[in-house]
């Protein structure tokens, strides 16, 4: 097993979730919605490294998905925002969210052993095989229809960084996909490899996610559900001599009273939604993706605006933190964490909602 912060200690991990995101996850036309700037985001990595926090994971994206607000059309690229919060943090692990598709192995390859050498073997990689045919387009690609193909693309990118990472000799590749010569990977991650995050929905994509990474990455939207679901995934990995992990996303609206926080969700989703931006992100992920099970997605619009289709946790610090250690008792390893202003509303949840985690004994 890699010796990386992410993977070691048993504790119930916790990160942040797109805040290199315009509005983040909240598809709201509030002004007080968060602002994706370079400055919130360092101010932010900041507060998250001091409290222990263990991870920041972006999202890639092209193209925004319309609305008034063109959610998410203002994104800072992973890869180079990655590496400027290594390089201003100390203990955080950090994440680059790359799409196979976009982005070639050997480059890929030395990118990631380059930011991890920057943070001292804190970053980790999230592989995305694709879904999203717009932003294809908006590369000039074109998106496979069958998952079959995505995954046999995806698993021959990932198998010839790993390559890279692990060899010290030049070789050459002759792959279906891929041709290289004379490569060599120099540097190297510091701990051999990094981190894998793979959020996968589709039979294909949970075959690659356990084939090949640490934690697969899935809504929980029904508990019970997913009580079932990560003890078929863990078997999954286990018949392949591997151990995954399994992460969800939440969104946190926390205030001192339940009615403060019921107000600021009435605020930011129902009299603010951005609801032509809603129905895009609704249509595209019935389109094209399986990151969401589709018998469910109807039911679950007002937690796409809310928070991008995230576990709610909503209340008061105390039912924050039992809605946390629910998601401990299902099974997951770890959640990440949004809020409408990230910056604004961490360190209340750091003062007040992390000592009650601590007490139940998950931190």
């Amino acid at each position: 097993m890699l010796d990386a912060p992410m993977l070691s200690g048993d504790r119930f991990r916790l990160g942040t979730f797109s805040t290199n995101c315009s509005s983040g996850m909240t598809v709201t036309k509030a002004p007080e919605r968060w602002v994706n700037s370079w400055e919130n985001n360092l101010k932010l990595a900041h507060m998250l490294d001091e409290a222990g926090i263990d991870f920041m994971l972006p999202i890639a994206r092209w193209i925004g998905y319309g609305g008034e607000t063109d959610f998410h059309g203002g994104v800072l690229e992973t890869m180079t925002w990655a590496a400027g919060l290594l390089a201003s943090t100390k203990n955080l692990t950090v994440f680059a969210t790359i799409h196979t598709a976009a982005n070639h192995p050997v480059v890929v390859a030395k990118q990631i052993a380059t930011i991890d050498q920057i943070g001292g073997g804190r970053a980790g990689l999230n592989i995305v095989a694709g879904w999203n045919k717009p932003e294809y387009e908006a590369l000039g690609l074109t998106l496979p229809d069958d998952h079959e193909t995505r995954y046999g693309y995806a698993q021959e990118w990932f198998d010839l960084v790993r390559k890279l990472w692990e060899s010290k000799e030049h070789f050459d590749w002759d792959g279906q996909y891929f041709k290289a010569k004379n490569v060599k990977g120099d540097p190297w991650p510091v701990h051999g490899g990094v981190p894998i995050i793979n959020a996968a929905g589709s039979p294909q994509g949970r075959e690659f996610a356990t084939d090949n990474a640490n934690f697969l990455f899935t809504p929980a939207i029904d508990l019970e559900r997913s009580k079932a679901e990560i003890v078929e995934l863990k078997e999954q990995a286990q018949a392949k001599g591997r151990a995954v992990n399994v992460l969800t996303f939440a969104h946190v609206v926390c205030r001192p009273t339940e009615a403060e926080a019921q107000a600021a969700v009435d605020y930011f989703v129902h009299q603010n939604q951005d609801t032509d931006a809603v129905e895009n992100l609704v249509r595209l992920q019935f389109a094209h993706a399986h990151s969401f099970p589709h018998d469910l997605l109807a039911q679950i619009k007002h937690l796409m605006a809310q928070g991008h289709g995230g576990y709610p946790l909503i209340g008061t610090p105390q039912q924050v933190a039992d809605g946390i250690i629910r998601l401990h008792e299902t099974g997951f390893a770890g959640t990440t964490l949004s809020f409408f202003d990230y910056a604004e509303e961490f360190p209340y949840f750091r003062d007040t909602v992390l000592p009650l985690l601590r007490e139940a004994g998950i931190r």
